[in-house]
């Protein structure tokens, strides 16, 4: 039987951690562009929100004006304690649900182990903290799939439940409404310094872990149609998926940013991920950045993981930090 060091590592086990390990959105757009037309000749459900915005999961109509959400989120370790890992990345592929305006109902576990260099043991507990992040949702987890990988990867597919009036998308923002945001930034360069040299940052484990339950069912309380999750793409990347699909121009407040602790000495320490800067790399062209430096525009950037809603409108306890406004020469402008 695999034998795990004393203290075991995870993310040492892996090229990179979390969401920062998406593929570049610009890339990842050459991939899929074609694919938004495509089709079943005789559909047995209407899609209601698919591929052409990159929404944050897929919705299909059912009777009675409800529709399913479905989505799936899995990525290699963010943080080196295995429960924890699980709860982040349960809570993470969680939140594209959330981020509809959905309810999740039932989960299934994608797991990547290397089961000749870590033991099962740690397997157990990386499910265990997926299944606790579910069961503080009420959401179910109905088995999985797992698979020998060279890096340990863990996530779920998630199905959901929504009411299609209400449903939220990333293509509805409006002109003239304030953006939101219900969690602070920071959480990647704070977790790029955790895995160089092992500092753990409890305020972004307990981002990570917080679900947006609570922000998702403020949203739709409040009549929000407009919203996504802050994930790999960064504030930026999401914004501006968001107000390119929606026709407008994002408008950010810098100083109205919230970060959590430390993300501004992780960044002045070096700590920033390849991922970040790709992401500041696609959104450049698109965006007024004339405002703040270089080292602003990087945090705005920030691949997060497990991320909080960005709306368009006001919930409780969430700062306002810009706004939406008619089209202009730029689709973002920070200011």
């Amino acid at each position: 039987m695999t034998t795990a060091p004393a203290r075991t590592r995870l993310t040492q086990y892996a090229h990179g951690g979390g969401c920062a390990c998406k593929i570049p959105p610009g890339e990842l757009e050459v991939v899929v562009a074609g694919l938004t037309a495509a089709g079943p000749a005789d559909p047995a459900a209407e899609l209601v929100v698919g591929l052409d915005d990159g929404d944050d999961a897929a919705v299909v109509r059912i009777a009675g004006g409800q529709g399913l959400v479905l989505t799936t989120d899995f990525f290699t370790p963010v943080v080196d304690d295995a429960y924890t890992f699980g709860r982040i990345a349960a809570t993470n592929a969680l939140s594209d649900v959330y981020a509809m305006g959905g309810t999740p109902v039932v989960a299934v576990n994608l797991l990547g182990w290397p089961r000749d260099v870590l033991p099962a043991e740690l397997a157990a507990e990386v499910l265990r903290g997926g299944l606790e992040a579910a069961q503080e949702a009420g959401c179910h987890v109905g088995g999985g799939h797992s698979i020998d990988d060279p890096e340990p990867k863990y996530g779920m597919a998630v199905t959901g439940v929504v009411d299609v009036d209400r449903v939220i998308t990333n293509s509805a923002a409006v002109a003239g409404t304030p953006l939101s945001l219900t969690k602070p930034l920071g959480i990647g360069v704070l977790n790029n310094r955790m895995k160089a040299t092992g500092e753990v940052s409890e305020e972004a484990v307990a981002a990570m872990t917080t679900l947006n339950r609570d922000a998702g069912r403020a949203a739709v309380a409040a009549g929000i149609r407009a919203g996504t999750d802050v994930t790999g793409f960064g504030l930026l990347g999401h914004l501006y998926k968001m107000a390119r699909a929606s026709g407008v121009t994002a408008i950010v407040d810098a100083a109205a940013v919230p970060y959590l602790t430390g993300a501004r000495e992780a960044l002045a320490e070096g700590f920033v991920s390849g991922g970040t800067r790709r992401n500041l790399d696609w959104v450049r062209p698109h965006t007024d950045l004339s405002a703040v430096s270089e080292d602003e525009a990087l945090l705005l950037a920030d691949a997060q993981t497990s991320g909080g809603l960005l709306l368009g409108g006001e919930v409780p306890g969430a700062p306002v930090i810009g706004e939406f406004v008619p089209r202009g020469e730029h689709v973002v402008i920070v200011r």
